[in-house]
């Protein structure tokens, strides 16, 4: 009853606080990259050198590609992969070869080079947006007799456990009509995690392919029932993997990064305050120590081990961030740098800006650009997620996240440290909520 009122006080607010409107950023030249337009279809000759290439970027890499009910699948057909890292892309394109394929591509991939990815028929979107047309052009190049493929998520995952799917997933593929391919990966974060990128370590990786549903079980089933079982096929869990592997990760670097998603000390509760080094993550305020092991789990070098899984560090945190939204005291507040991504071959200094996140507005960035204020408002149930980013390759090597708009993105580089992590849960848990999907 108590979380059922605090919900209520919460929509209450939403409801109050509409009078906020959006003021456009005054370009220079006011185009815009145009994702509603459906996609090509793939050259076969360049399906043949996307395949050669993903073999040579693969050199040095162990790897092993398993297929299951795979036996006379062709296009069409609507492959769903769990995302890591970019060898996702290449281990995925060899395991589908010789079928062309037309993948879904957030907009920053398009950076400085839209006319390769409209040239191997990559569908252009801007994640957690309202994009209406990417079903158009996906159900238009499964028309065509291709096949398409999305990475649901949305996002690297952070802490290799599958992250939240929309539900809409599930009417996506009613609608489609074709067999459904799950490809799951395993070990890619392990040899490459999101949070340490730039130093990958020596890791088997392992690509398993499934046909999880045929057209006439779809024609049977719930939406519903198409996510859960979605759910369950995609389902991954790096650290479980690494230890009934019996995965060893012995390079001395392993720990270097993790503190961007353990940012919260479970010793003294202080929120960006971690580092790491090494083998060791700490805290910089308290000056607790923590080993990270060569297999996967945590040991304090003093004291009591609050948390011996990452997983179980990473899921505290959220669980603390749902509690300050429920009790009404989450807010976050910073200047930014930030810069305009409206079309695909320049990212366009705004200069600095205002940032609020705040559980009645969602985002709320705020800033001054050729003589005009921009006011850009994203609010919490139109972004089921937040795209962060650490040590972005493009512009500065630094941690930032994107607000995604329908025909702009704002590329956010915070003063603050380690806070990315923390306003991705925010994110995702105020999407939750304010579409009456609270977790129990």
């Amino acid at each position: 009853m108590k979380i059922f009122l605090q919900n209520c006080i919460i929509v209450v607010k939403v409801v109050i606080n509409v009078n906020l409107k959006r003021i456009e950023v005054n370009y220079k030249n006011p185009k815009r990259y145009k994702t509603s337009k459906f996609p090509i279809r793939q050259p076969i000759y360049l399906t043949w050198l996307i395949a050669l290439l993903c073999k040579i970027m693969l050199i040095g890499k162990k790897y092993k590609i398993e297929k299951i009910n795979m036996e006379g699948l062709k296009p069409p057909y609507l492959m769903l992969s769990n995302h890591m890292y970019f060898v996702d892309f290449e281990l995925a394109a060899l395991g589908l070869f010789p079928h062309r394929m037309n993948n879904v591509v957030n907009i920053d991939g398009f950076y400085r080079r839209p006319w390769l990815m409209e040239w191997i028929g990559s569908i252009g979107t801007r994640k957690f947006s309202n994009d209406l047309h990417l079903i158009k052009s996906i159900l238009h190049c499964l028309k065509k007799g291709d096949a398409v493929g999305m990475y649901p998520e949305a996002r690297y995952s952070a802490c290799g456990e599958l992250a939240y799917l929309p539900e809409s997933l599930g009417k996506l593929i009613k609608k489609a009509e074709v067999p459904i391919v799950a490809v799951v990966h395993h070990g890619n974060h392990l040899h490459t995690p999101f949070w340490n990128w730039r130093n990958p370590r020596k890791v088997p990786l392992h690509t398993k392919i499934k046909q999880i549903l045929t057209p006439e079980q779809i024609k049977e089933m719930s939406v519903e029932e198409i996510n859960e079982v979605v759910k369950k096929e995609l389902y991954y869990n790096e650290y479980e993997y690494q230890q009934e592997n019996n995965i060893l990760i012995k390079e001395k670097f392993r720990a270097e990064g993790l503190h961007k998603i353990l940012y919260q000390c479970p010793h003294c509760h202080k929120e960006g305050e971690m580092a790491s080094s090494g083998e060791e993550i700490y805290c910089k305020e308290c000056g607790k120590h923590w080993r990270f092991n060569e297999d996967g789990t945590l040991t304090a070098l003093e004291g009591e081990t609050e948390f011996k899984q990452v997983l179980d560090w990473y899921h505290w945190e959220r669980d603390n961030v749902r509690r300050e939204i429920l009790n009404g005291t989450y807010h976050f507040e910073d200047d930014v740098e930030v810069f305009g991504f409206p079309r695909c071959w320049k990212f366009i200094p705004l200069g600095d800006a205002k940032v609020v996140h705040s559980i009645e507005h969602g985002f709320v960035l705020e800033g001054h650009h050729n003589g005009q204020d921009y006011r850009i408002i994203r609010e919490p149930i139109k972004a089921n997620s937040l795209h962060i980013e650490f040590d972005y390759c493009y512009m500065y090597p630094k941690d930032a996240f994107f607000i995604n708009c329908e025909d702009d993105s704002y590329l956010c580089y915070p003063k603050k440290e380690n806070v990315v992590t923390k306003l991705s849960f925010a994110v995702e848990e105020l999407y939750l909520l304010h579409s009456s999907r609270v977790r129990k």
